[in-house]
């Protein structure tokens, strides 16, 4: 019996795998992944579903459900990039009293929030962490695109939210970005010309929370270059 149980937990834990790292998947692509017959896997993915792991859409494809966003967004809000970030997240709440997000792509087309630093105004963004966001048409999509202008920045106006502005700007590590701060702000509080401001104080701490992340990876890198012969 232990052991039946063993493999059913086994069989559901690889079809949420090939889901997670497809992005989407069918019933069909889903069974032959996990070399399953369709009845077993359909049995199986309905109980991630009630749970909350994946979710169907009206035609069929399965996509990472809310829980399992939010699992993920936990983990990572607990690795170093998002200790790292707090500090400089932290000074710009304090310069802007706005809400600052801390973001990473999560699939080719997708963008999730790890991390925030909730603003001082009465009216304010609430938090968004575990939510992912287009990245094509979201200012932290289009910062971890690499989709800024001259200043380094993006603004986007109404991309999420009808009535919200944000202010966003790539975090690299070495030559790569890795991430995303941004600010996130009720429209009606925010000038062209805060705006600006808002873009120059992201590029200025992005290039802090960038420069330690790259000296974090020399030591490594230098330790490993020491032991070659």
């Amino acid at each position: 019996m232990a052991e039946a149980s063993t493999r059913t937990v086994e069989r559901a834990l690889a079809l949420l795998a090939t889901i997670c790292e497809r992005g989407s998947a069918n019933l069909a692509d889903s069974a032959r992944d996990c070399d399953l017959a369709p009845s077993t896997a359909l049995r199986l993915l309905r109980t991630l579903e009630t749970t909350g792991f994946i979710a169907r859409d009206e035609v069929g494809i399965y996509r990472p459900g809310g829980r399992m966003i939010q699992l993920g967004a936990a983990a990572l809000s607990s690795e170093s990039l998002a200790d790292l970030a707090t500090p400089v997240m932290e000074k710009l709440v304090a310069q802007t009293g706005e809400s600052v997000y801390l973001s990473v792509q999560w699939h080719s087309d997708v963008a999730i929030y790890i991390g925030i630093v909730q603003g001082t105004h009465s009216v304010r963004h609430s938090s968004w962490v575990g939510r992912t966001i287009p990245l094509d048409i979201s200012a932290a999509g289009r910062a971890l695109r690499g989709d800024v202008g001259t200043g380094g920045y993006v603004v986007v106006e109404r991309g999420v939210e009808p009535d919200v502005t944000a202010v966003a700007c790539p975090v690299h590590s070495e030559a790569r970005i890795v991430a995303a701060l941004s600010f996130v702000v009720p429209s009606y509080r925010l000038t062209e010309s805060g705006a600006n401001r808002f873009g120059e104080l992201l590029v200025s701490a992005a290039a802090e929370l960038s420069a330690q992340l790259s000296r974090s990876s020399k030591p490594a890198q230098e330790g490993t270059e020491e032991r070659q012969p």
